[in-house]
């Protein structure tokens, strides 16, 4: 009653104000829409306008929510905000492909402008929260966990902020951006995407970057992955890189995963680059990544799946001690990768440290 009462006054005060001369009816201050355990988010989220919010009370909510109105800011009140799946799915939704969250633009313009924060998503079958077409999208404070597929996705989206928020136990990255999820295209220029102080704990990959350019991820916490920040790229042109990778704390990701269509087993992988160009890797403290797979080790290039060398990437400055099989590994394939006032004792081949 509150809130319709104060919308209602605004716009009642700026056609009064135009009907008497005063110049242009003045637009309607955002507005805060509660919604409390039981309510329809995706009906509260419908009926917002551009820079309102939609705050959802301390509970429970058995349901999804697919967001298409940009400027929104859609968020909880801590971790005791909690999402889970539906027990029914609605068509059409954003439940009915396994998500939480959805973000989506259209087809010719990218949502802009929208916020996700301080809530909770778990035990969806593909994501806590997924992003499509989106520009200047920020994810702050989310907590993600056992969500089947990702904690938190986006594919074709420029300009995103993920910010400060937990993952664990993700069936494969906690932390997932890419070009594009199905089709085989080129990377694409994120125009500066930041992932930056988040703790991705338990998940098949702490944090996957995958067929991107201009994107920075640093200052995360990444620990009992199986493997902790993969950048990756093929064939297509133009290729992933020209990216940092920087001031991240990378530890004992030691989990054992199963081998998939496109990937081996994988066990002890600190950070891994995998068919990327122009990278640089620096400042990074990697400890104690152990495994017996060929993409083991503290810093590791690899090739691609497709066989796509590394190239021109720079490793440097970074502390390293306690991985296995070495601290620094290069598979031998591609041209100018550098290694440089690295802390490390051993490297694959030798020489490196």
């Amino acid at each position: 009653m509150m809130k319709t009462h104060v919308a209602y006054l605004a716009c009642a005060a700026a056609l009064t104000g135009a009907a008497l001369g005063a110049g242009p009816a003045v637009a309607a201050a955002p507005v805060t829409h509660l919604v409390f355990p039981g309510d329809s988010i995706q009906k509260t989220v419908d009926a917002a306008a551009p820079g309102d919010t939609v705050l959802l009370t301390p509970g429970t909510y058995r349901q999804s929510v697919k967001v298409t109105t940009p400027h929104l800011t859609l968020r909880g009140m801590g971790r005791l905000t909690v999402l889970e799946p539906a027990k029914t799915k609605v068509a059409a939704s954003c439940g009915e492909h396994g998500n939480g969250i959805c973000v989506v633009g259209a087809k010719d313009k990218d949502i802009e402008g929208v916020t996700i924060a301080d809530l909770t998503v778990t035990g969806f079958s593909n994501a806590g929260v997924i992003a499509v077409g989106t520009d200047r999208l920020t994810v702050r404070n989310v907590t993600a966990v056992k969500n089947k597929v990702w904690g938190i996705a986006q594919e074709r989206s420029v300009r995103t902020v993920l910010r400060g928020n937990t993952v664990r136990d993700s069936g494969d990255a906690g932390l997932f951006l890419a070009n594009t999820i199905k089709a085989e295209e080129g990377a694409v220029d994120t125009e500066g995407t930041v992932i930056e102080g988040n703790l991705l704990e338990g998940n098949r990959i702490g944090v996957t970057v995958r067929r991107l350019r201009d994107l920075t991820v640093a200052h995360n916490r990444v620990t009992g992955n199986c493997a902790g920040v993969f950048v990756v790229g093929d064939e297509n042109k133009p290729r992933a890189g020209a990216l940092t990778v920087r001031d991240n704390r990378i530890a004992r990701n030691n989990k054992s995963c199963p081998k998939t269509e496109r990937l081996e087993a994988l066990q002890g992988s600190g950070i891994v680059l995998t068919g990327a160009e122009d990278t640089l890797v620096t400042n990074n403290r990697v400890m104690d990544n152990v495994g017996g797979s060929s993409m083991s080790g503290g810093i590791v290039l690899s090739k691609s799946f497709v066989g796509t060398p590394n190239d021109r990437n720079r490793i440097t400055g970074n502390v390293l001690k306690g991985n296995s099989p070495a601290d620094l590994v290069n598979a031998g394939t591609g041209d100018g990768n550098t290694f440089q006032d690295n802390s490390c004792r051993a490297s694959k081949p030798a020489g490196l440290c």
